[in-house]
């Protein structure tokens, strides 16, 4: 039995057709009706669901971030202990996803400007994508360093997700480039957090 508060198939699949028709046309371009039309439901059901375009938005930017978050775990759990490979592959696939989806760079740029409806809905949830990113560092490279030192643990990962946000909203080298030096560092970092303290 689904929870009433939890997603459902229909909330989920109005959020899913109206991302995909955000990220094609932006957000001020998106209807409910054709929201509806992509979902499969009647325009009144994503009314009923969401109760209004910005009930939508609001449910669109939590979902989204939901994403990331999540898509950056599994990047960095797919690497087993080997962390080098686990933080390059959590590097990489946030440069290509910010560097593909406007969505994501809104919300990791906290982009600010434009007339785009959509961004305050994002760039409220920058720290809070900040917060979780390195809450997911810190978890994963936790279990793979027991024993190291939590303060420079937590130091190193908002560090490394930090640098990776710098680059998104700057880029100056190719994503591989770039992923393979914060990588290196973010080896570094963890390896310091690591070691007793002398």
């Amino acid at each position: 039995m689904i929870e009433q508060r939890g997603p459902t198939p229909v909330r989920t699949g109005i959020v899913d057709a109206a991302r995909a028709l955000t990220v094609a046309t932006g957000w001020d371009g998106v209807r409910m009706g054709a929201v509806a039309n992509a979902a499969g439901v009647s325009r009144q059901t994503v009314y009923n669901e969401f109760g209004s375009k910005a009930g939508l938005a609001e449910a669109l930017a939590r979902a989204e971030v939901d994403r990331f978050v999540g898509a950056v775990r599994a990047a960095l759990l797919a690497h087993g202990t080997d962390v080098r490979a686990g933080a390059y592959a959590a590097i990489a696939h946030t440069l290509s996803t910010a560097a593909q989806n406007p969505l994501v760079k809104a919300i990791l740029a906290s982009a600010r400007g434009g007339s785009d409806e959509l961004l305050p809905y994002l760039t409220t949830r920058a720290e809070v994508v900040l917060t979780e990113a390195s809450g997911a560092l810190i978890d994963w490279a936790g279990d793979h360093l027991p024993g190291a030192d939590q303060a420079a643990l937590a130091f190193a990962a908002d560090t490394i997700v930090r640098l990776v946000v710098s680059h998104i909203v700057l880029p100056r080298e190719p994503i591989e480039q770039t992923a393979t030096a914060l990588a290196d560092l973010a080896v570094r970092l963890f390896s310091a957090a690591a070691r007793p303290a002398l």
